[in-house]
């Protein structure tokens, strides 16, 4: 029976350190590495319709180049309201509004534009390592608080958190490798 508690702490654990993963692509997703992607956008909000919503809820977001975004509302009139959400984002393109769409020119990036942004990877992939061993130390203790289990079992228990903590700190390095040389390309 206690081996059974241990494996779902650690199944629990393992789903958590997924999220965190998952959570790190889509952050990564959104920034630019020269060329675009509709990833890139996915945190804009337009005001439409007396409400606030996520850009892909209003328009069609393609690229049919790699260096071009172009965003086709379904309705006109929200254009100029796309305009303004998308120029007040981080992103720091100036979409070029034609009548029925915006484009947004993606420019091609500085060496000093790739260091930043490299640095930001860095971050946000050593956030998602710091939240994946907050959660093997949780799965740790929760582990160690168990009643009426062996030193074996708790020391086997630690040592399959330990590798899946590896495990999935190794896709973080994963996705820093190929998110740096996408920036770098």
């Amino acid at each position: 029976m206690n081996e059974e508690v241990i494996k779902d702490i650690i199944k629990e654990a393992e789903k958590k350190m997924e999220k965190s993963v998952e959570f790190v692509k889509k952050e990564l997703m959104r920034i630019r590495a020269g060329e675009g992607n509709p990833g890139m956008l996915e945190g804009i909000k337009v005001e439409a319709y007396d409400t606030v919503l996520p850009l892909n809820q209003v328009a069609s977001i393609v690229c049919p180049e790699p260096r071009l975004i172009v965003i086709k509302p379904w309705d006109k009139t929200i254009l100029p309201n796309i305009k303004k959400a998308i120029m007040k984002s981080d992103l720091g393109i100036t979409p070029v509004e034609d009548g029925n769409a915006l484009k947004l020119p993606i420019p091609p990036l500085t060496d000093e534009r790739r260091k930043e942004l490299i640095k930001m990877v860095k971050k946000i992939v050593e956030e998602g390592k710091v939240s994946i061993r907050n959660i093997r130390r949780d799965a740790i203790e929760k582990i160690k608080e168990l009643e009426h289990v062996s030193e074996d079992d708790i020391k086997r228990g630690e040592k399959e958190v330990q590798k899946k903590t590896d495990e999935y700190i190794e896709k973080l390095d994963e996705l820093f490798e190929k998110k740096a040389k996408e920036i770098e390309s």
